[in-house]
């Protein structure tokens, strides 16, 4: 390039408008900081949504996985139940033609032993629960008992239908008190008040044995029948508070106790006779009674929590 088309262009470029700059700036419409904080405000409402969604997909992640073991648990005891029954009938096949060839009668011809098997077997026949049972589980719709006709024991058909629901319902209770703990965190689990609370069902559950044995014999006493439909009743019916009366007047009883000095010199003994007139608490003076007394009133708190009552007031403290 020569000389002169060189300096050509350096004065072409000196003589090309300069670009402007784009000013800068200093402050924002208030339309503007408004877009900016809603922006701020969706993106935050976002990600707390997000949060949300996951950790109920983690919650319904554990009770599914906790449902599944729950089955695998419930069809592994059906399956051993089944394996039991079966060994029951052979056990009982063997015992029904040892006892004919002692006696000297016929053998019985196969299809007839298994129907005799069959009956003894199911006379006997152990219900899977919170706590087997021989009596026979009810429908939930026929778990409500009636308070003001509790059969006699006379009635053995009613009281044993009695039995029946009375059972169902508190294994019902006790088998949704079990998986509600069963469904806490691993944190919650692992807490003292976790323990303390899975121990107290447990030792529910293991003091109530003993009135389930007593209405599968038809042994359990008229006057503690009574009042144990009264209280199951009125905790059907979520009032609780109504519930625990009867359970206070079916454990503590109306008798007079004696507040301040007893001792009254020569009328000593008609004061002391005075105090103890009447209905006397003699009910926990038995520890077994005493231990299933205190397990329903254990299953009455933990009912009020799953099933609350539509009036407040009829919460127990």
């Amino acid at each position: 390039m020569d000389f002169k088309s060189l300096m050509s262009a350096q004065i072409s470029k000196a003589k090309a408008p300069l670009k402007p700059e784009e000013p800068t700036k200093k402050y924002l419409k208030r339309s503007e900081v408004e877009a900016q904080r809603q922006a701020a405000y969706l993106a935050e409402q976002k990600a707390a949504e997000a949060a949300r969604i996951e950790k109920l997909q983690q919650k319904r992640k554990h009770e599914e996985d906790e449902a599944e073991r729950t089955r695998v648990r419930e069809e592994k005891k059906r399956r051993l139940a089944e394996e039991s029954s079966k060994r029951r009938e052979l056990e009982a096949e063997e015992e029904e033609r040892k006892r004919r060839k002692r006696l000297g009668l016929p053998e019985l011809v196969k299809e007839e032993v298994k129907e005799e098997v069959k009956e003894v077997v199911e006379k006997k026949r152990v219900w899977e629960g919170s706590i087997p049972t021989t009596l026979e589980p009810v429908e939930e719709k026929d778990m409500k008992v009636d308070q003001l006709n509790v059969p006699g024991k006379d009635d053995i058909e009613g009281r044993e239908f009695l039995f029946r629901q009375l059972a169902s319902y508190f294994n019902m209770v006790l088998r949704a008190w079990e998986v509600a703990l069963a469904r806490r965190t691993e944190d919650v689990k692992a807490s003292y008040q976790g323990k303390q609370a899975y121990n107290s069902m447990v030792l529910a559950k293991d003091n109530m044995k003993a009135m389930f044995r007593k209405m599968e014999a038809g042994e359990l006493e008229q006057d503690i029948l009574k009042p144990v439909v009264e209280i199951v009743h009125a905790a059907q019916e979520r009032r609780y508070v109504d519930a625990n009366d009867g359970y206070l007047r079916l454990s503590i009883g109306n008798a007079a106790w004696p507040i301040g000095v007893t001792m009254v010199g020569i009328h000593e003994r008609s004061a002391r006779e005075k105090l103890h007139d009447g209905d006397t608490a003699h009910i926990m003076s038995d520890e077994t009674t005493r231990k299933y007394l205190q397990s329903i009133k254990r299953c009455l708190s933990f009912a009020q929590t799953r099933w609350p009552p539509d009036d407040q007031l009829q919460l127990m403290g």
